[in-house]
This record gives structure tokens, sequence and C-alpha cells, in this order.
């Protein structure tokens, strides 16, 4: 299982610029990255240097400036998300994290998919759902990609209740790969899956995209006459 080309555009950077937002872009790992829309970061966070947040790429610890960052960066031992690995291939990985073992970690994500997502509202409310983390490992540590998060139990049975990968990762298949392994789980857990409605512009545009492919690699190898229960099984 490896990311496939995708053809989604990356977010709207030309349709959102980041002028008026508390934070207007973030430090990630190695990259600057600037934000969409704003996210509710405590009050202290409105008027920081540069319109700068720092964030740790591995346990998600946000600060103000470049010096709290770098003091963290000689304390910080974590390399992975916290949770079960439950899945790996070559150096990528995806981590189960729970929202109610892991609750900071799960409400500094849900922040920081904030800036990139106009209609997330699931900020500090996260124990009822399970966190599932994206990553690509090198000598430094399992590096954030993109998640998915669900509800332990949903009467809907949505499988997936926001997605998001980083920008500077998107139209490299990741988002694509998050919503196979969403249908993966739901396909494991023997029961018929779907996102939560309505989906965003962005979240619209990447399900489109994954179910173009998967149709379109169905019939490639499917036999004549094939039939939706067949596609559906697959």
């Amino acid at each position: 299982m490896s990311p496939a080309p995708s053809s989604a555009k990356p977010g709207p950077q030309t349709l959102f610029p980041p002028n008026g937002l508390r934070i207007r872009r973030i430090r990630f790992g190695e990259y600057d990255i600037e934000t969409w829309y704003d996210a509710p970061f405590p009050e202290e966070y409105a008027a920081i240097p540069d319109g700068r947040l720092w964030m740790c790429e591995f346990c998600l610890k946000y600060m103000r400036s470049r010096f709290s960052a770098s003091r963290h960066q000689t304390k910080c031992k974590v390399r992975h998300p916290p949770g079960d690995e439950i899945y790996r291939d070559g150096k990528i990985s995806i981590f189960e994290v729970d929202g109610r073992k892991n609750k900071i970690y799960c409400q500094n994500l849900c922040l920081l998919s904030k800036m990139f997502l106009d209609h997330k509202s699931l900020f500090y409310d996260v124990e009822p759902f399970l966190f599932y983390v994206m990553t690509e490992t090198d000598d430094m540590g399992a590096h954030f990609v993109g998640y998915f998060s669900k509800e332990k139990l949903s009467p809907k049975n949505y499988n997936v209740s926001c997605i998001m990968t980083l920008p500077v990762r998107q139209r490299q298949g990741w988002g694509n790969l998050l919503v196979d392994f969403s249908y993966l789980l739901s396909k494991k857990e023997q029961r018929a899956g779907s996102p939560e409605k309505p989906l965003s512009a962005l979240g619209a545009l990447g399900y489109k995209n994954y179910w173009t492919l998967s149709v379109m690699r169905y019939l490639r190898d499917a036999p004549p006459n094939p039939r939706l229960e067949g596609m559906a099984s697959s």
C-alpha cells in the first residue's frame, strides 16, 4: 500500500489569503506553512512575533517563539504519535490514537487541522473519537503527514469525521491513501462506511478523485459485464 498519484489540488492559498489571521503561518518541522483559517488558540497567542506559531512535529506542542521551540526541541523525546502503530509499509506508518487516552495530543491535532479546514468544529471534546495519524519515517523520527478521525460509536456508520493532509504534503497521493485506509477499516469491521456529511469543498474534491481512480482500477481488471455489487466487495 503506497501513495498513488493524485490530481486533487492543494488548498486555496490564493482564494483565502491569510490577511487578518491571528496566526499567519506555522513552523512545522522544516516547513514554514501559511495558514488559511483562524483557530481557537488561547488568547495569549493572539499577538505573537511575525504571526508565526511554532509547533513540534512529533508531540504537536505549540509555542510562541523560536527560542521556546529550540528549548523544547532539545528536551522532547517523542519521535512518533502516541497510541498503537497499526499499519506499516516501508517508511509509511499509521497510528491509532485514542482521544480519551491522549487528550492533549488530539486537541492539538484538531487545532492544527482547523488552520487548514474551514468547516472544522471539533477542538476540545476529543474523547469520543479515534484518530488515525499517518507518518513517514526517517532517521529523525516519524514525520506527520496527515490524519483522519472517526467516532468510536457512529449510529450512521460514518468512517471519517475529519480528514486533513498538510498543505506541503498535498498532491502526492497521501489523501487517497488516508481515504483508502478508512474503507479498509470499515471492511475489517464488516460494515459499510462513508464520511460525515456535508463534505468540505476540499473533502469533496478528494473523495471524487479517490472514487474516480478506484472505479477506473476496477473497470480495468473487472470481468465482462461488471456489476456494482462486485465493486463493493472488491
